[in-house]
């Protein structure tokens, strides 16, 4: 059955997906078990649409049959664990409307007892900073599938260093097209472009600034 729903996710078949959401819940699957193998599915779109077979449109059909998954699966994560926890923001860079790989990020956190503060699509460098400064936030995610909003991304890194709160905060970019160089240009502290590891460095973040005995 985890092999039927990672096809189906994977060839975009919308119906047959949300199905097999339904039925592996029944079966004794656990929501995340479910995001993690959409999240495969996923990256097989991904692939594909890097390799010239998947065009445009087929992403932005893959992001909204994960929103019809998530629809499914976000009332069974408890309250407590949504609301609790360190707060992290997160949000797609202005002039990108792609948030596939934000929110599969999101539910992960959110599923290891992250407070997520989701901004959206689209969002300003004025409105990031607005927004960690609001909250204290120690983490802040940027989400960029589309090459020319790279440029974007080192102008919301240059102002927190202009209102003083760069020191404060990690930043971390993720997206099809980030990579060392990416990182470097822009300043941001960790770049990835796999949603697992993005977990990761959130826990190495905060490991780091927990007190050494």
């Amino acid at each position: 059955m985890k092999e039927k729903l990672l096809a189906a996710m994977a060839d975009l078949d919308e119906q047959t997906t949300l199905a097999l959401v339904k039925e592996l819940l029944q079966n004794g699957y656990t929501p995340l078990d479910i995001v993690e193998i959409c999240r495969q599915g996923v990256e097989l779109v991904g692939k594909s649409y890097s390799e010239g077979d998947y065009f445009l449109a087929d992403l932005v059909m893959s992001e909204e049959i994960f929103k019809g998954v998530m629809q499914i699966l976000e009332p069974l994560i408890p309250l407590d664990v949504q609301q609790s926890g360190v707060p992290i923001v997160m949000g797609t860079i202005e002039g990108d409307i792609h948030d596939l790989g934000k929110n599969i990020a999101i539910y992960l956190l959110r599923s290891h007892g992250f407070r997520v503060l989701d901004l959206g699509v689209d969002v300003s460098p004025a409105q990031f900073v607005e927004s960690v400064n609001a909250c204290g936030a120690p983490i802040l995610g940027i989400s960029v599938l589309l090459s020319f909003c790279v440029g974007t991304v080192k102008k919301v890194v240059d102002l927190f260093q202009e209102v003083g709160l760069r020191d404060k905060v990690k930043i971390i970019v993720g997206g099809y097209p980030v990579d060392e160089q990416v990182k470097e240009y822009t300043g941001v502290d960790y770049y990835t472009r796999d949603v697992a590891q993005a977990l990761a460095i959130c826990r190495l973040i905060l490991n780091d600034q927990r007190p050494h005995n």
